[in-house]
């Protein structure tokens, strides 16, 4: 039977090898602070990343761990290394909903993608279209402007709770046209 996969879904790492040989599976989370993925209760796997493809499994998480940089999940029904080499490739999704709450002044990048971005002066700057982690700090892409996510410019952040599907609006210290 294929589930069609919620409408919320997020990519929060992929298989990447078996560990030992008890059907541990290997994860490269996308994340350094791969939160959601060791606090997770089940896990949605998928073989093509592709938004909307079906689900090939739902699995109830019984352990994850950090190990070297790579979080190690049990999961029911993967009792042996054989088991766990079959899920090598695949994707681990997590609906959006099953995440822990983030803390104070802590945000999920995938709440920020979509918020409108203003300056100081009210100026709308676009759009979040993408986060992505450039070595000091994190970068977020408005347009064609790239905006550090760093406590001196980003001076608000107002997320629509409740509704996650409504976007909230980001508050920056940043005039149009500084990173061309």
């Amino acid at each position: 039977m294929i589930h069609q996969p919620p409408s919320d879904l997020v990519e929060l790492g992929q298989v990447f090898d078996a560990q030992g040989l008890k059907g541990h599976i290997k994860v490269r989370p996308y994340s350094q602070d791969p939160v959601a993925l060791l606090s997770c209760k089940q896990i949605c796997l998928q073989r093509d990343g592709t938004r909307g493809a079906p689900i090939d499994a739902y699995y109830s998480v019984h352990q994850a761990k950090m190990h070297s940089g790579f979080v190690i999940m049990a999961l029911e029904g993967v009792h042996d290394r054989d088991a766990a080499l079959l899920l090598k490739g695949a994707f681990l999704k997590l609906p959006r909903d099953h995440f822990p709450e983030a803390g104070r002044d802590s945000y999920y990048w995938v709440d920020l993608i979509g918020c409108t971005v203003l300056n100081e002066e009210g100026v709308n700057l676009g759009t979040v279209d993408e986060i992505a982690e450039y070595g000091a700090h994190p970068v977020m892409t408005v347009g064609k402007e790239l905006i550090p996510f760093v406590p001196d410019l980003v001076k608000s952040v107002d997320l629509q709770k409740g509704d996650l599907k409504a976007k909230g609006t980001i508050t920056v210290a940043w005039q149009p046209n500084w990173s061309q």
